[in-house]
């Protein structure tokens, strides 16, 4: 993941064990016409209740880097996005991409999406990337290739084995940089919009090479 200039991903969303699907089902998508490379993700935070849910949970998540001739395969749970023009923010790492945390959003109404990718963009990750926060690295942005739920893919990149606790350092740092904590305004308006909706929020762990 860490060296990548990808077009697009490919999700998918299986409770298989990471040993099968990793032996069986990695090689056929990496066989598919326009992926490039890929792997599996274990997840770092079973059936968590802390933040919204619109998405069934999984405990495997495959994903892929693709180019933009992949069509993504019929019968497979899953979501292809494309990569967003505007540039990820954050800082590379010279050490590999040991965990992840993937953020699935959409607008209430499809009016809402550039507001909606502005706030994101320019207040809710900007302020996290700023942090600097040991373990996170790269915060790069997908938009859904058919313009459907979930809207948006905000993939967040870290290089330590527990993207768990990297996760949940963040809502402490970024009070320190707004000089507050829940309930002030700079921090609602860091983490919340009136067009916000949260689809699925989770970390996950490399799994194999």
């Amino acid at each position: 993941m860490e060296d990548r200039l990808d077009a697009g991903l490919w999700l998918e969303m299986t409770d298989v064990p990471s040993d099968e699907y990793e032996a069986k089902r990695v090689p056929e998508v990496l066989a598919l016409p326009g992926v490039e490379r890929g792997g599996c993700w274990e997840n770092a935070h079973p059936n968590r209740t802390d933040l919204p849910r619109k998405v069934p949970e999984f405990s495997l998540l495959g994903l892929y880097e693709v180019d933009d001739s992949f069509v993504a395969p019929e019968g497979v749970a899953g979501h292809h996005f494309r990569r967003h023009p505007r540039p990820p923010q954050g800082t590379l790492s010279p050490n590999p991409t040991l965990g992840i945390l993937v953020v699935l959003i959409s607008p209430r109404q499809a009016d809402q999406a550039q507001a909606l990718r502005d706030w994101a963009d320019f207040t809710h990750i900007r302020e996290i990337a700023a942090t600097a926060n040991p373990g996170s690295t790269m915060v790069s942005v997908y938009e859904n290739a058919t313009g459907g739920d979930p809207r948006f893919l905000h993939l967040y990149e870290m290089d330590t084995p527990d993207p768990e606790a990297c996760f949940f350092a963040v809502p402490d740092l970024v009070a320190k940089r707004l000089g507050g904590g829940m309930g002030t305004p700079a921090w609602d308006a860091w983490a919340n919009h009136p067009a916000l909706r949260i689809m699925y929020v989770n970390t996950f762990r490399r799994v194999g090479a």
